[in-house]
């Protein structure tokens, strides 16, 4: 256990070092039940990303969420997220230009995973990335048991031209993806908003016509997101979302759970 201090403190969640591969990160954790990693979107974990966090812990599952880069619980803002954005573009763990490989920070969480998964137990691991990590849980499912990745926006390597249909994977990750879906039973559910220029419909595109029907693909028109969001209809689970009944936003909030469900409390 690390001492707890300002900065690392989220209520309701325990935080402890964990070392993997010679790199020692903060981890928060939260709940019982199959484990699912939760990776924060740019700029870090904000009150939207922890809350997101406390409702997977609150639906039964064990939340090991590592803290990537920002501050926990620092809030959202234009200076911030650039900030952020500047630091995880220049630092070696994340290639966010690559079509056809991985961030190497994906090796410290499938070690990760398999930590959780030796603790927790059950069939597998959930993986939910988004945005800059939201590729990170289909990655995951080499070398590690992930067989149910969310992949919220994910919007590596970006809307470059030529690459909006990329997946940010290696070819060994791909088949490995592959592998777990006909040994395995994995799925893999996917959220983007249809307007998103960050994560492209053609990316969706790929993925349905890469995995077939084992990929589900959720796609939200624009105008059903958070009005009082940060930026262009974008964060799917957690700033653009409308957190009441009838919202799609909401309903994908509970397809997410429901997903992890039938994938994890088998």
């Amino acid at each position: 256990m690390t001492a707890m201090t300002a900065e690392t403190v989220i209520p309701g969640f325990v935080c402890s070092e964990h070392q993997h591969l010679g790199a020692t990160r903060t981890v928060f954790r939260r709940g019982h039940g199959p484990a699912v990693i939760v990776m924060s979107e740019i700029p870090g974990i904000t009150p939207q990303v922890a809350a997101f966090a406390t409702r997977v812990a609150d639906a039964g599952f064990s939340v090991w969420m590592p803290q990537l880069f920002g501050t926990p619980l620092r809030p959202i803002s234009i200076s911030y997220l650039g900030a952020s954005l500047a630091r995880v573009c220049i630092s070696r763990e994340f290639r966010v230009l690559a079509s056809n490989q991985s961030s190497p920070i994906v090796d410290w969480l499938r070690a990760l995973a398999r930590e959780a998964h030796a603790e927790c137990g059950g069939p597998g691991v959930g993986a939910i990335g988004m945005c800059l990590t939201g590729n990170f849980g289909l990655a995951m499912m080499l070398d590690a048991p992930v067989i149910a990745p969310v992949l919220s926006q994910p919007s590596l390597p970006g809307a470059i031209p030529g690459k909006r249909d990329a997946l940010h994977v290696s070819p060994a990750e791909l088949a490995a993806a592959h592998d777990k879906i006909e040994r395995h039973g994995a799925r893999i559910l996917g959220l983007r908003f249809e307007g998103d220029y960050m994560c492209p419909g053609s990316r969706f595109e790929r993925l349905h016509h890469e995995f077939g029907s084992a990929f589900e693909g959720i796609e939200i028109a624009d105008r059903h997101a958070n009005p009082d969001g940060f930026g262009s209809a974008h964060s799917v689970l957690t700033t653009h979302l409308i957190d009441a009944a009838g919202e799609p936003t909401r309903a994908a909030l509970d397809r997410t759970l429901s997903f992890l469900r039938e994938q994890l409390q088998r």
